[in-house]
């Protein structure tokens, strides 16, 4: 297969700003990238963002399947000329984010996996997406801005913890594979990237009552990083019948001092104290 610059210089490829382009061009983060997604013959891969097929090619030749979802009009022919040889690549012309990953695996038990190098712009919306197809897919490996990955691992009490780390954190592990320089992309980013792996558990950390009612907590909590728990709660649309007493009697329930702030919360003390709240505010 052809290096990527040989193949944007054959194509003559323009990255498009308003796609928020940036191809990976060192050839041995891509490898490392096609080693850390464990892919096993019988497993059915979507790459998000192929561009030009180079890492398309490398899980092909070890996947049973793998669907090249890829928005740019223009890369189409250039991953079905490089692709050719792949029979078992089909390439998906369209927005990631309309696409249903609820596709037939032909089995209860096999899921799949997401592969792909994220534009930063729709890092944060492609998130909960992937997150409400949790059930169909066993993992992620995402390329990510440093920033953002950074979130999503944070731990109670760093200034990174927040709604994305708590939510990502109820459903699945977590883990940062590497750091990637902007000198590893063309045109190179303003930022640096990181490579994520998310694996989704067969059940949350915390048996919940209600998911989204958990995932709507957990923002009003964090809606004033500044304030407390408590105060937070007080503004909350959830719980608009409870006064400061009650608010204060169920935190007491759920063993949490509502003088803390959401960023010292345990992923899994949120999970009981949505649980308590969806039972008690009604």
């Amino acid at each position: 297969m052809n290096s990527p610059k040989d193949i944007l210089e054959q194509y003559s490829i323009k990255p498009r700003k308003s796609l928020g382009q940036s191809f990976l061009i060192k050839q041995e983060i891509i490898r490392i990238i096609s080693l850390a997604a464990n892919i096993q013959k019988d497993e059915i891969v979507v790459e998000i963002g192929s561009g030009i097929g180079v890492l398309t090619g490398y899980l092909a030749q070890k996947a049973d399947q793998v669907i090249a979802i890829e928005l740019d009009d223009q890369l189409i022919k250039v991953l079905s000329d490089q692709l050719s040889k792949y029979q078992n690549v089909e390439i998906h012309h369209g927005d990631v984010l309309k696409f249903n990953f609820q596709i037939n695996t032909g089995s209860e038990n096999r899921k799949i996996k997401i592969v792909g190098n994220i534009p930063y712009n729709i890092s944060s919306p492609l998130l909960f997406y992937l997150l409400s197809f949790k059930e169909i897919i066993h993992s992620c490996l995402l390329m990510m801005q440093k920033e953002f990955v950074q979130r999503l691992i944070a731990l109670p009490g760093s200034k990174d913890y927040g709604v994305p780390s708590v939510i990502l954190q109820m459903f699945a592990d977590v883990e940062k594979i590497m750091d990637v320089p902007a000198s590893a992309f063309y045109p190179r980013p303003q930022v640096d990237s990181s490579l994520i792996k998310i694996s989704f558990l067969s059940s949350p950390k915390v048996d919940l009552s209600d998911e989204n009612y958990f995932m709507k907590l957990v923002r009003d909590c964090f809606a004033h990083r500044r304030k407390t728990l408590l105060n937070n709660l007080k503004r909350s649309k959830l719980i608009e019948n409870a006064n400061e007493e009650r608010l204060n009697a169920w935190l007491k329930l759920a063993i949490i001092n509502g003088q803390r702030r959401a960023e010292t919360l345990k992923v899994e003390e949120f999970g009981h104290l949505s649980n308590l709240l969806k039972d008690k505010a009604v």
